[in-house]
């Protein structure tokens, strides 16, 4: 009997437990997270309002419901207060970490850090219900707002700024982002990349549902879209497909609108300005296309006034604890899903997800990806020692002052959130802090 550790519930921890038990009748398998909730990404990253994708926990909760898969919240590996990685080997036969890319790139630019500037993932994860977000007073005073980058996350936080309070209540938002963003006076948002629209990385569903959102325009300058050399008919589908949804938005007449998003390219930021200690403005540099597929600068500036400034420009992994890192790439260095320490792989040690290939791909990328990793474990299984007989390792984190959140404690989450759901009078309603979490999951 091989037991594992899968560390992250997210879809590549999902993916790989399910890929563990269906090879092999004699694993079994203990997913576990920092948090409470599982799902990872799906509860915590997919907007409120993409319930089609955020439906893939059904799926995901299959995985955690079977019965040789058991799910414990709310148990942090390495760092303050968590089980180092060296203990957690010591408990299973073979570790497999999947812990995702938990922060943003950063722009490397003066004026970053001013209040009223955030990573998009600060702002996703407030309106998600995450529970070390808080309120940060992203909204506070704010008329217009500059989201930097062109990914389909950086079109998700455009789309919450100005998604209008009756779109989102039937949603599973919080009660207090919903709110604070019915509440809010803000009535510009500008996306700006610095390419051209060919190079743009999101869908085209995700770009045209910016062109439905009620009462709001969206522009697009005519003059940048004609900037881009890219011959639209050569192009790939999707990125043809957003070239052409562009061009129309911009030989559209300009309309009357009570909300405005301004798609702009062609702009590289190079300063966030401040005023009265806070984030006032986004001094861009204009970028021309440079002959080989990139851009360079000109010399010529523009302001764009601000008092709240997203950064979407990618996510980047963070180093565990007892675990090698590679900085350059943001990832744990593997061979074929083996934990590489010193170059030669690591008994017993694995990665799958965006920690061992960087923030690349959809959802289902991390189905082959996962079954790679576990191609390699059960390939090593054989010469990895069994702990199997030895005391349950439930017990082994109790005596290290760690008291797992089990799947019934999970359950009795959701039963709090549809209970609150109903007396907001509501569909389920998140639940936004640990206290709250950890309440409902009736854990000490």
């Amino acid at each position: 009997m091989l037991r594992v550790a899968v560390v992250g519930s997210g879809p590549s921890g999902c993916y790989t437990a399910q890929s563990l038990v269906q090879r092999d009748p004699g694993i079994l398998v203990d997913v576990l997270d920092r948090l409470p909730c599982p799902y990872g990404l799906v509860r915590y990253g997919v907007a409120p309002d993409h319930e089609k994708i955020k439906s893939l926990q059904g799926s995901l909760r299959t995985v955690l419901e079977h019965e040789r898969v058991r799910f414990l919240g709310g148990v942090r590996v390495g760092g303050p207060g968590g089980l180092p990685a060296k203990r957690l080997r010591e408990l299973y036969d073979a570790v497999v970490y999947c812990v995702g890319a938990a922060t943003d790139r950063r722009l490397g630019i003066p004026g970053e850090d001013l209040p009223g500037s955030w990573s998009a993932t600060e702002f996703v994860s407030w309106y998600s219900a995450h529970p070390d977000a808080a309120d940060a007073g992203f909204l506070r005073g704010v008329r217009s707002a500059v989201v930097i980058g062109m990914g389909n996350v950086a079109v998700d936080v455009a789309r919450m700024l100005l998604r209008g309070a009756a779109e989102l209540r039937p949603t599973d938002i919080p009660q207090a982002a919903l709110d604070t963003l019915a509440a809010s006076g803000l009535t510009e948002v500008h996306m700006a990349g610095r390419r051209g629209p060919a190079q743009a990385r999101f869908t085209t569903k995700e770009l045209r549902e910016l062109g439905g959102l009620p009462g709001t325009e969206v522009t697009v300058e005519q003059a940048e879209v004609a900037l881009d050399p890219a011959d639209t008919g050569a192009l790939p589908a999707g990125p043809r497909r957003n070239a052409e949804v562009l061009r129309d938005w911009a030989a559209r007449p300009a309309a009357a609108a009570a909300r405005r998003i301004r798609l702009r390219f062609f702009l590289r930021p190079v300063e966030l300005l401040g005023a009265d200690g806070r984030v006032c403005a986004v001094r861009f540099e204009r970028t021309a296309p440079d002959g080989r597929g990139g851009v360079t600068g000109t010399g010529r500036y523009e302001d764009v006034p601000a008092q709240l400034v997203l950064r979407s420009v990618g996510y980047r992994g963070v180093p565990l604890d007892g675990l090698p890192f590679d900085a350059a790439s943001g990832t744990v260095p593997h061979r074929e899903g083996r934990v590489l320490r010193d170059g030669v792989p690591s008994p017993g040690e694995y990665v799958a997800g965006w920690i061992k290939r960087g923030p690349t791909g959809v959802i289902g990328t991390n189905r082959p990806c996962a079954k790679e990793t576990v191609t390699s474990l059960l390939a090593d299984a054989p010469a990895l020692g069994r702990v199997s007989a030895r005391a349950d390792p439930v017990a082994a984190l109790r005596a290290a002052g760690i008291e797992p959140v089990p799947w019934g404690g999970w359950l009795a989450i959701e039963r709090a959130e549809a209970e609150l759901g109903a007396r907001l009078g509501r569909s389920v309603v998140k639940l936004a802090d640990w206290d709250t979490l950890l309440r409902a999951a009736r854990v000490p």
